[in-house]
């Protein structure tokens, strides 16, 4: 049940549920039993979308995932493919049809995700292959709903092909994927945007919208759309994340809303049994606001967690003290009635006492300290412009490398870039220390603009941050009063941008937004007669923002914060790309990192 879904502003379950029939549909295309053959990659995605027992519903008997040879036998009637389009995933798959047992032959079908590709199709017919399928079809998967307020393409490398590739077929796919939104909430009369990639996605989409003249009859319900460019703000992702979920995703990661721990801290010890056979399966726990008390504490500050904690085992056994005073038959029924509620938060209470355990040994480490001691220093000015000796012993104690890059990149973007003597020392060090392949890393990181010599223009982070207040000393971390708790202090820059346009407007920035990259734009989309929304006295405004390139959870928790804070006018819903870390982004534009990483 996605009831999770239901509980924003906007109902997002009626995307899940304009997913699920599409679905439906196609798989009742292929008539009779069939196993479904799954791109790895896709299966958790997917699942945000249906689980099994609708798969099952529709006569799927068995489940594989892609990989060369042949596909395991099963008494069924159709082989369906789900896959990306890529061509190597279309080698393996004609791989898969050649070796086909000729005597029980098998319809086969493919379905791409998330659009048709010729190239794909070429590629089956160059290896004699495409005409072995019955349905060759698409399922426009593009923003795919996490929880009640994001969206997520989960485009795993939408920020390297922007910004490195030059490809824009994740902009594409966004602008595809606004168009599907506004089918189903109405067209959103307002939109403004920063960065070139925002004004793509803009520019498609009107264009869509111009070429698709029938306008969907739904009185709105975003009032405004904000794009925003993942390059606009480089520093972000790169800085700490502090929140209870941040940290869960920097330090064990978070993938389509599961995220997977050491065992021992969740190992059931029956009482005589001493500590044997503990597991050895990574515990996986399944994270959104259908759970009471995540959503609670989710986008607190990690240092106001363990008081909420307490806060909820106090109530937690007053509630199961009650049995005591409960005499009459009436009053054993009413708390025999709320025991399973009961049961569910106390299980709930027990795992997220124990990630907070894990996570708070990771936080009082003097590693840890030492790492974000100058993150924030960086962040506020000091010494940027010359070698950090913290960085040296990094690398001279061969600390991972995407540690080391994450730190030199915040150096170069908090400074508009680097001497070059600092920088050539910099990668001389790195290259020699992790070795030379790296090379092509570093490349990448400078085309994109984390890692770069300073021009002769003036560092002019110092007027961003001054302008923005992207750094407030003495964030209040339990009682926040404003969105620098998210980051002990600093305060995420795309979400000032976010919070400005709402009040008093960019106008009052003109002088910031010139200095950050990219255009910024302002656009009105016709609405049809007799749609116009009637706002109440008091009514929240609803906007929509999308990051492209990807967004962290601390971003999210501002937004949020924005969203419940009393005086705040504005109700915010998130879309994104993909949801990164600063880990999971640099690695996307490592080339091969898998060689370095297990």
């Amino acid at each position: 049940m996605a009831s999770h879904l239901f509980c924003g502003r906007v109902n997002l379950n009626i995307l899940r549920e304009a997913a699920r029939k599409d679905l439906r549909e196609f798989l009742d295309k292929c008539s009779g039993s069939k196993a479904i053959v799954w791109d790895e990659y896709l299966t958790g995605p997917f699942g945000l979308i249906a689980q099994y027992s609708l798969l099952k519903e529709h006569e799927v008997e068995k489940m594989f995932t892609l990989k060369g040879g042949r596909i395991p036998s099963a008494a069924v009637k159709n082989i369906v493919f789900f896959v990306r389009p890529r061509l190597e995933l279309m080698d393996i798959i004609a791989e898969n049809v050649a070796s086909e047992d000729k005597l029980q032959p098998r319809d086969f079908h493919i379905l791409f995700v998330p659009r048709r590709s010729l190239l794909c199709e070429q590629r089956l017919k160059e290896k004699g292959v495409l005409n072995s399928f019955t349905n060759i079809d698409e399922y426009i998967l593009d923003l795919i709903p996490y929880d009640g307020d994001l969206l997520s393409m989960e485009s795993e490398s939408s920020f390297r092909e922007c910004y490195l590739e030059n490809d824009q077929t994740s902009l594409y796919h966004a602008a595809k994927g606004l168009m599907t939104l506004q089918a189903l909430y109405g067209t959103i009369p307002q939109i403004f945007g920063k960065g070139e990639c925002a004004r793509h996605v803009a520019n498609m989409m009107l264009r869509m919208k111009r070429e698709f003249s029938g306008h969907a009859q739904i009185l709105p319900v975003f009032d405004t759309l904000l794009l925003l460019d993942r390059n606009v703000d480089l520093l972000t992702p790169l800085a700490t994340q502090l929140t209870y979920e941040g940290l869960i995703d920097e330090i064990y990661g978070i993938t389509n809303g599961y995220v997977k721990l050491p065992p021992e801290k969740f190992a059931q010890k029956k009482p005589g049994e001493g500590g044997k056979d503990l597991p050895t399966e990574p515990k996986k726990l399944q994270l959104n606001s259908a759970e009471e008390l995540y959503a609670e504490i989710r986008d607190k500050n990690f240092n106001a967690v363990g008081a909420a904690l307490s806060k909820k085992a106090k109530i937690i056994s007053a509630a199961f003290e009650e049995r005591h005073n409960a005499k009459t038959v009436g009053e054993i029924k009413q708390f025999v009635s709320q025991l399973p509620h009961m049961q569910a938060a106390r299980s709930s209470l027990a795992n997220h006492t124990s990630i907070a355990e894990l996570v708070k040994d990771i936080t009082t480490s003097e590693a840890f300290f030492d790492n974000l001691t100058v993150e924030q220093e960086f962040m506020t000015g000091v010494d940027t412009d010359k070698v950090s000796t913290y960085i040296e012993d990094c690398i001279a104690q061969k600390d991972p490398l995407i540690k080391i890059l994450r730190l030199v990149c915040m150096q170069s973007v908090c400074n508009n870039g680097l001497k070059q003597k600092v920088l050539d020392y910099y990668k001389r060090e790195i290259l020699q220390t992790y070795g030379y392949e790296h090379i092509l890393t570093l490349k990448n990181l400078e085309k994109v603009g984390l890692l770069k010599p300073q021009s002769t223009m003036r560092n002019n982070y110092p007027t961003i941050r001054k302008t923005l207040k992207l750094w407030m000393e003495d964030a209040n971390e339990q009682n926040p009063n404003d969105i620098s708790y998210v980051y002990s202090g600093y305060a995420p820059l795309s979400v000032r941008l976010t919070q400005v346009l709402a009040r008093p407007g960019w106008r009052s920035i003109e002088e910031v937004l010139k200095i950050l990259p990219g255009p910024h734009f302002e656009e009105r989309q016709q609405v049809p007669t007799g749609l116009h929304k009637k706002r109440q006295p008091g009514e929240n405004r609803t906007t929509l923002v999308f990051f492209i390139g990807g967004v962290t959870y601390a971003e999210i928790a501002a937004l949020r914060f924005l969203s419940n804070m009393e005086d705040s006018g504005t109700e915010y819903i998130i879309a994104t790309t993909k949801l990164i870390n600063g880990t999971s982004w640099i690695k996307s534009l490592m080339d091969h990192p898998e060689d370095k990483f297990p």
